[in-house]
């Protein structure tokens, strides 16, 4: 069974994002992306309480901007989705979780040393240029 539901659709846009997101960090590094993507779909928490489907997640604004800043600043995410991500995309919808990004909400490149904290939410781990970020103990028990 899914982690959520999801449609051809889905699958399509959620690929197009992770490859936007960390193609230069390869296949782990998409699903990583992969994982924050499915986590916040999850999650009833936070800023994620009234996101629900992929696209929402996807397109979600957050003060004024999208979530991911693939969506507005890059042309990788809008191009087609190539079937090696697809299956990618599949994999994290269907059950693949893992640290550092197991039950992450947040990640983000720095230029730099991860910060042990992002907006309060701990430090779970880095993975190339990406440093992850799961929520505090007991702020999205939905997550995990």
């Amino acid at each position: 069974m899914p982690i959520v539901k999801y449609t051809d659709k889905d699958v399509a846009l959620m690929a197009r994002m992770m490859r936007a997101e960390a193609v230069g960090e390869g296949k782990q590094g998409m699903l990583y992306v992969g994982n924050v993507i499915v986590n916040r779909g999850k999650a009833d928490c936070l800023d994620f309480r009234d996101v629900r489907t992929i696209r929402e997640v996807i397109f979600q604004v957050q003060g004024g901007n999208y979530s991911f800043e693939a969506v507005q600043k890059g042309n990788v995410f809008y191009q087609r989705a190539r079937s090696f991500e697809k299956r990618l995309a599949k994999k994290n919808l269907n059950y693949w979780r893992e640290h550092p990004a197991k039950y992450a909400l947040w990640y983000f490149n720095p230029y730099g040393p991860c910060p042990p904290t992002w907006h309060d939410q701990p430090f779970s781990g880095q993975y190339k240029n990406h440093c992850f970020y799961e929520p505090a103990a007991g702020a999205c028990d939905s997550v995990y």
